[in-house]
């Protein structure tokens, strides 16, 4: 890889990935807080071609989503408990995208910011909205290719295609600023669950669930499960292009920005920040090696 492609980081390069030890941070946060960023120091590194490449397959994926919904919709009967159930295949391409470590457009408002945090410079900005860019790109390729397939294959039954549109119609019943309140709850949820993950083990699979249910349940709007709703608004007649653009697509993305990097991001780095600053003096530590009626 070039040097062009190097993230500044304000630190020395080193041969061997440093283990993050969180007896060596001022904070259990603190040392989240390094784990993601080096996991997005990485990503900002990556090749363009395997970012595009990954975050069409997850733009694929999340078309699961859609699937889930929409036969839940069609074949649950019409009572209260069914919107709960309903809700459920929301999850399902979350679930797919996030454990096969796919480029999903509303986890890179967290991981890959926290570098530019630390370090502010020119070309950590350069390689930010590089891969913002590809990766929203590559979202909305799958996802119109997703939405595409779901209209012209012999797939799926009457029902669950009109369950699609009815789906895609509760979306575009919010107005402007609507998707864009909405927007940022999304993406604030969506970095929640990030900053959530590597201290979740084998319950990972149980996070991703419990905040994507929850972002379902609440109705949020998401740049990325929505395109595939208006896109199949779109492809199929029943929604000009241009409101594909407005209201839906740039007050989603404002909003899932704001969420969870101009809320989210700063906020959590920002206790990083304090704690960092204001680490114990080693006089003023407690010693271990007192009994406890000594601390």
């Amino acid at each position: 890889m070039s040097d062009k492609l190097k993230a500044a980081s304000g630190e020395q390069q080193e041969k061997q990935e440093i283990a993050i030890n969180e007896k060596n941070f001022p904070s259990k946060a603190a040392a989240i807080h390094e784990i993601i960023r080096i996991e997005g120091k990485k990503e900002l590194e990556r090749d363009s071609f395997a970012l595009l490449w990954s975050a069409i397959a997850a733009g694929l994926s999340i078309g699961a989503s859609l699937i889930g919904k929409g036969i839940f919709h069609a074949k649950l009967p019409d009572t209260p408990a069914s919107f709960l159930l309903e809700n459920i295949g929301y999850t399902f391409g979350f679930i797919i995208v996030i454990m096969a470590r796919q480029q999903l457009f509303t986890e890179n408002t967290v991981t890959p910011v926290l570098p530019i945090m630390q370090k502010p410079s020119r070309q950590n900005f350069i390689l930010l909205f590089r891969l913002w860019g590809l990766v929203l790109l590559g979202n909305l390729i799958g996802t119109g290719i997703a939405a595409y397939s779901f209209i012209h294959m012999p797939v799926f039954d009457a029902a669950t295609r009109a369950a699609f549109i009815s789906i895609a119609q509760s979306v575009m019943d919010n107005s402007s600023g609507e998707m864009f309140a909405n927007g940022i709850f999304s993406g604030w949820i969506i970095a929640t669950m990030v900053w959530m993950m590597p201290s979740a083990g084998g319950a990972k699979i149980w996070v991703i669930f419990l905040m994507t249910y929850l972002v379902a349940l609440c109705d949020l709007t998401h740049i990325v499960v929505g395109s595939v709703e208006i896109f199949y608004l779109v492809f199929n007649g029943s929604l000009p292009w241009q409101q594909f653009i407005y209201p839906f697509a740039i007050p989603t993305l404002a909003g899932n920005i704001i969420g969870g990097t101009f809320i989210f991001a700063l906020i959590s780095h920002a206790q990083i920040r304090s704690d960092l600053a204001h680490q114990p003096k080693k006089s003023d530590k407690v010693d271990s090696n007192l009994p406890p009626s000594h601390k």
